[in-house]
């Protein structure tokens, strides 16, 4: 198998690994980065975003990320698509592989990798991505001003969201599978007490529809149950909110991560406890998920791998 060392290794392609190469580049520490199986990551299924500081008319998820890459590459980046199929980060140089066929042996490693939305499998999900199917609110809300939407999940982050969404939308509709809340207690009380959402217990939903986007939800009340129903509700948008799984399984072996599988790091650093190696944005931030919050992230990585070269007597 084809072996090449590299300084510095970035893996993974959103606002955290774009910006470690760009800090890492002009850093001239000759930067790989392999983007992965979704090249820009999750922004690229955003359609308009409207709160990253310096677009005050908001831009493209895809041209952000975009502008991104081309500054990337601007500093000397060296970009390829790529996803790591293995990893050995038992002793430096880390080895890892790509796509099953090459090894990149790295002194210092940035994991960006990111996090992936869960979503219910429905084929309207894909169908209306962007068109009104979402799962970030802090990300979309806004453009629901005053609008109906629907929030699917009975936890913490559900009952967030929709709370967050009640500040925006005329009305939030929660659809819970089971008969009960599993948020916090505080979490319940806020979502009970709050006169804009309906909590639909022991509901599914089955599909949406609309011509131009999401107009409505088929639900199924007590789902397989004697006393089945099956209705429509019509909303404009829909939110996903049964969580995220982090994109670190090849790592676990020797990062330390929490039980659904963020990589944990050292304080408020992206330091893993490994020597070298660094975890920024989506993949280690269970709580924010933000891009501006991954590019700061990825901002730290690249001055921490930096640090660690020159410790090493490795930057070139």
């Amino acid at each position: 198998m084809e072996t090449e060392r590299v300084n510095c290794l970035i893996i993974g392609s959103g606002p955290a690994g774009y910006t470690a190469a760009i800090y890492a580049g002009r850093a001239n520490l000759s930067p790989v980065l392999y983007e992965g199986m979704q090249p820009g990551g999750q922004l690229t299924i955003t359609t308009d975003v409207e709160n990253f500081p310096g677009y005050p008319e908001g831009i493209s998820g895809p041209q952000m990320m975009d502008d991104m890459r081309r500054q990337a590459e601007r500093f000397g980046a060296d970009l390829r698509y790529g996803v790591v199929t293995a990893a050995d980060l038992s002793r430096a140089p880390y080895r890892l592989t790509i796509d099953e066929e090459k090894v990149i042996e790295a002194h210092a490693v940035i994991i960006a990798t990111g996090a992936t939305a869960k979503y219910l499998g429905l084929e309207d999900e894909k169908k209306y991505a962007g068109m009104g199917v979402s799962a970030c609110a802090t990300c979309d809300g806004f453009f629901y001003r005053k609008k109906v939407v629907a929030v699917v999940g009975g936890g913490d982050t559900a009952c967030e969201e929709a709370t967050y969404l009640s500040g925006l939308a005329a009305k939030v509709y929660l659809i819970v599978r089971k008969p009960y809340l599993r948020a916090s207690r505080i979490m319940q009380e806020r979502v009970m007490n709050n006169e804009k959402i309906e909590v639909l217990f022991e509901h599914n939903a089955v599909g949406l529809f609309g011509d131009n986007g999401v107009e409505g939800v088929h639900l199924v009340k007590r789902m397989g149950e004697p006393d089945e129903e099956r209705y429509d509700v019509a909303i404009d948008g829909f939110f996903l909110a049964i969580g995220h799984k982090p994109n670190s399984d090849v790592f676990k072996p020797y990062v330390k991560t929490d039980e659904v599988g963020y990589i944990i790091t050292e304080g408020a650093t992206p330091c893993t406890g490994i020597p070298g190696v660094f975890a920024a944005g989506d993949v280690a931030d269970p709580h924010y998920r933000q891009a501006i919050t991954a590019a700061a992230s990825g901002c730290k990585a690249a001055v921490e791998a930096e640090r660690y070269l020159m410790e090493q007597g490795l930057k070139q």
